[in-house]
């Protein structure tokens, strides 16, 4: 009988606990994207994307696992984490290329005027 009294427990503990909104993501596959080493673009990156207080974030996966953050600000994209500062170009079709370090992404220009 004394084994389940931790679960008891636990499970009266986690009952009080208020449940936290959980962020919401959408996934994109096939976006153009040139990571670190890459000599050319390829459909091979994956888009994440939340609402969060201070914008929305946007996480490019790699192919290998990788990713870098992105945060969509009324001003344009910045890097999320701050490390790197993302330099966006516009190019035709609208159409931006974002450059974070030594990767490379193509994305909506539309993406960048989001709340």
């Amino acid at each position: 009988m004394k084994p389940i009294l931790p679960i008891l427990l636990a499970a009266t503990l986690l009952a009080g606990c208020k449940a936290q909104p959980v962020a919401t993501t959408s996934e994109v596959t096939g976006v153009a994207c040139a990571p670190a080493g890459a000599t050319s673009f390829a459909p091979t990156c994956g888009l994440d994307h939340m609402p969060t207080k201070r914008g929305m974030v946007l996480v490019l996966r790699h192919p290998d696992g990788g990713f870098r953050r992105l945060l969509v600000t009324k001003d344009g994209i910045v890097a999320a984490d701050g490390a790197e500062t993302a330099k966006v170009t516009p190019i035709d079709k609208g159409m931006i290329e974002v450059a974070l370090g030594a990767n490379r992404y193509r994305l909506p220009a539309t993406i960048a005027s989001k709340p």
